[in-house]
């Protein structure tokens, strides 16, 4: 029976032995760079963020959650009415860090950090799109992204600091619009088109109308300083010139005689070739 007894007395040792190393084990904690810890003592959350570092937690009875401080991304979708009542979807990729010092804080009310983006930044994220959206009309939204953006910044900067999330940026990844607005647009610069070409054409006949009026005035003025030509003194020389220089463009040869106007010195010349009337 002694021998019995002594028997088990290393193996008894040897299990209190590994107990106490698995609990010396187990009664430390080492946060690692770039994370955060809260301690919780029979669920219970403790006062006192765990930083980088070792750290001593009741053994057995003690709980350790650890978040990663660094900076996360998400996409997050959302979707808002303009301020003239057409359908705005949106796609966010925000980048944002929890805050250490209220580490403690959101692991009594948030919890994880699945929890953090389903329950706070995912609808405030809708919430805030909403501000931005419904303070332009869908063409500004589109044509001044870069200040609905600014509206979104500051309106969910300004919400998720209060849960102790730090926005750091965000970029619109995708920002549509419904059919209806789309179709709009389309015949918006199809009628835009047809209103361009049709100032063009009328540009395009005044300009030729006013070159007619042109051309005509052009030819009156020469004909008025003919006229006066003629009235002058010498006007039957010029008169003798033209007949003569029509008469040679019609493809005819010079001719031999050349009969001048008996009784008016102002007559047009008349003009025949002897060879012919033979």
């Amino acid at each position: 029976m002694n021998n019995q007894s002594t028997s088990w007395q290393p193996l008894a040792g040897g299990i209190i032995a590994a107990l106490i190393i698995l609990i010396a084990f187990n009664s430390f904690v080492i946060i690692n760079p770039g994370e955060a810890g809260v301690l919780s003592i029979l669920g219970k959350a403790q006062d006192g963020e765990l930083l980088e570092g070792l750290h001593f937690r009741p053994p057995l009875v003690s709980n350790v959650d650890i978040y990663d401080i660094t900076v996360q991304k998400f996409e997050v979708p959302a979707e808002s009415s303009t301020k003239d009542l057409q359908d705005l979807k949106a796609r966010f990729a925000i980048n944002f860090r929890l805050d250490p010092i209220q580490i403690v804080e959101i692991r009594r009310k948030q919890g994880t950090l699945q929890n953090i983006v389903a329950k706070i930044i995912a609808p405030q994220t809708q919430e805030s799109f909403k501000i931005a959206a419904a303070r332009r009309t869908v063409e500004e939204a589109i044509t001044k992204r870069s200040e609905l953006k600014e509206d979104f910044d500051i309106a969910l900067g300004s919400r998720l600091d209060k849960y102790g999330i730090t926005v750091l940026d965000t970029s619109v990844v995708d920002l549509s619009f419904s059919p209806e607005f789309a179709r709009a647009v389309e015949e918006k610069q199809i009628a835009e088109q047809k209103a361009r070409r049709a100032v063009y054409i009328a540009r395009e006949a005044e300009q030729q109308a006013q070159a007619d009026v042109n051309r005509a005035k052009g030819r009156a003025e020469a004909q008025r300083l003919l006229a006066e030509t003629l009235k002058a003194q010498g006007g039957e020389l010029v008169l003798q010139k033209e007949a003569i220089e029509a008469w040679r463009q019609g493809g005819s040869q010079m001719p031999k005689v050349l009969v001048m106007g008996g009784e008016s010195n102002g007559s047009v010349p008349f003009l025949f070739n002897l060879g012919e009337m033979q």
